[in-house]
C-alpha cells in the first residue's frame, strides 16, 4: 500500500522521526537494508541503543501502523523520503558519505515525479547540492527543483533529553528552490511546531556545523578550566555554578572525562567528496579536539595520583567505573571516553570492572569487563570508584559512603563527598 513518508535508516536518527510521524497520524514506513534490524523491530524490539526509544514506543509505533521493511521497492510508493542514515568521521577526519550514497542508490532507482526528498543526516556545506543531487537524478533521470523536490534539514534529536522532543525543537529546512523549501516545510509542519526557513541547503548545512562545533569549542572550554582550577586549588563547580546566574553573555558548559556522541567537530578544511581543501583550518575546532582529546588521559592520571596519595599503586589496584555510556540515561556508547580510560588504566596494570544500568556486557581489546551486579558492594569492594557518567538511577551521596575513594568527573557528587574533576 501507499504510504505518506519512507524514513531510511531506522537507527538514532530515523526512529525518532518515524515515531513522530507515526504519532501525527502519518502513514509511515521504515526502510532498512539490514535484516536484523528490520527483524527486531517488527518483533518490537530495539535493534540498538541511542534512539532514545522504548520497545513500547516501538510496540505502540506498529500498533499505529508503522511497517519496517528491507524491500526499495516500497520507496516508489510514498510522497516524503527521509534519508536519516549515519555518517562518521573516517581516519582522516573526513565525513564518510558511503551510508548516503548507498541510501541515495535504492532510492533513485524508485523515484517518482513530485516526491519530496529530505536529508537529515550529518554532512558538509554543499553536501545535498554537490554529492545527493547527482547521485539522485542519474539514478532516475529525474531533475531536482524541477521534477522532484531536494532539501536539507539538519537533525536535532537528542536522546534521553524529556524535556526537548522531535515535536517541539524548531526543525531548520533549506531547500534547492522555493518550491523545495515549502514543500518541506508542509512536511515537517505536519510533525513539528516550528519551522525555520533557511536561505538554501548549504545554510541549513552550515547550522549543523556550527551547531556541533560550538558544543565541542565550549566543553573544551571548561575542561581545560577545570584543569587549571584543579592546579590552582579552585572549585570549578562553584565557579559555574556562580557564573550561570549572570542573565546574559553566559551558557553554562561543563566538563567532563572526554567528549563522545555522534555530534562530532566538524572542521570543513576537509571536503573529502569534492577533493579540495579549504587551505586553512578552522582553529578553534582544531584547539578544542585537542583539548578534548586530552582528557581520556587526564583523568587516568588523576586516578593514579589519587590511589597514590591513598597509599596504593594502580598496578593491582581495584578500580570500577560507572557509567560506560557517551550520555546520561541511555546505553549508546558512540564515542564514550570510557573505552580509552579504561585501557590506559589496564596499561598501568589496574584491575577493572564496571556497572551501567543501561549496558549489559561491555568488552574491551576483545575481552569481556567484569560487570558488578551489587553496585554498593563492589563501590565498598573497589579501591577506586570512578564516576564517568551521571545515570539518574545513581543514588551518588549512597555511593560515596559506601566506595572507599570515589573521583566524581561529572561533578554530580555534593561538595566534599568525593574528589571532584
Amino acid at each position: 500500500m501507499p504510504a505518506d513518508l519512507a524514513v531510511i535508516g531506522l537507527g538514532r536518527l530515523g526512529l525518532p522521526l518515524a515515531q513522530a510521524a507515526t504519532a501525527a497520524g502519518i502513514d509511515t514506513i521504515g526502510y532498512d537494508p539490514d535484516p536484523h534490524t528490520v527483524a527486531e523491530l517488527r518483533a518490537g524490539r530495539l535493534p540498538s541503543e541511542g534512539a532514545g526509544l522504548t520497545a513500547a514506543d516501538v510496540r505502540r509505533m506498529l500498533a499505529a501502523g508503522f511497517r519496517p521493511t528491507t524491500a526499495d521497492a516500497e520507496l516508489g510508493r510514498v510522497r516524503t523520503a527521509v534519508i536519516c542514515v549515519p555518517t562518521r568521521l573516517g581516519e582522516d577526519r573526513a565525513l564518510d558519505l558511503g551510508a548516503i550514497a548507498a541510501a541515495a542508490g535504492a532510492l533513485a532507482r524508485r523515484l517518482r515525479p513530485h516526491t519530496t526528498v529530505l536529508l537529515e543526516s550529518a554532512v558538509y556545506p554543499g553536501a545535498t547540492e554537490e554529492y545527493l543531487r547527482p547521485l539522485l537524478e542519474s539514478g532516475s533521470g529525474l531533475c531536482a527543483g524541477r521534477d522532484f523536490h531536494l532539501a536539507y534539514s539538519p537533525s536535532r534529536v537528542d536522546p534521553g533529553d524529556r524535556q526537548h522532543g522531535y515535536t517541539t525543537i524548531p526543525k531548520v529546512i533549506g531547500g534547492l528552490t522555493p518550491a523545495c523549501t515549502e514543500a518541506a516545510a508542509t512536511f515537517y509542519g505536519r510533525i513539528c511546531e516550528k519551522v525555520v526557513r533557511a536561505r538554501g541547503p548549504r545554510e541549513a548545512e552550515a547550522v549543523r556545523v556550527l551547531e556541533s562545533n560550538y558544543r565541542h569549542v565550549n566543553i573544551a572550554l571548561a575542561n581545560e578550566m577545570a584543569v587549571f582550577c584543579h592546579d590552582i586549588g579552585v572549585d570549578l563547580w562553584d565557579v559555574v555554578r556562580c557564573a550561570e546566574t549572570k542573565p546574559f553573555g553566559f551558557q553554562a558548559f561543563r566538563p567532563g572525562p572526554g567528549v563522545g556522541g555522534h555530534g562530532v567537530p566538524v572542521d570543513p578544511n576537509y571536503l573529502s567528496y569534492k577533493g579540495r581543501s579549504l587551505g586553512y583550518p578552522l582553529r578553534m575546532v582544531e584547539l578544542a579536539q585537542e583539548v578534548n582529546g586530552r582528557m581520556p588521559r587526564y583523568v587516568t592520571q588523576r586516578c593514579a595520583t589519587l590511589l597514590n596519595e591513598h597509599g596504593k599503586s594502580a598496578r593491582g589496584a581495584r578500580v570500577l567505573l560507572l557509567g560506560v555510556s557517551y550520555k546520561a540515561d541511555t546505553g549508546d556508547q558512540e564515542g564514550s571516553p570510557a573505552r580509552e580510560i579504561a585501557s590506559r588504566l589496564m596499561e598501568l596494570g589496574a584491575q577493572l570492572s564496571y556497572h551501567d544500568p543501561y549496558v549489559a556486557q561491555w568488552n574491551l581489546l576483545g575481552r569481556p569487563v567484569p560487570r558488578a551486579d551489587s553496585l554498593y558492594e563492589a563501590a565498598a569492594a573497589a579501591d577506586l570508584t570512578v564516576l564517568l557518567q551521571h545515570h539518574r538511577t545513581y543514588d551518588l551521596q549512597g555511593l560515596a559512603v559506601k566506595a572507599q575513594l570515589l573521583l566524581d568527573t561529572r561533578g554530580a557528587t555534593p561538595a566534599g563527598m568525593a574528589h571532584r574533576l
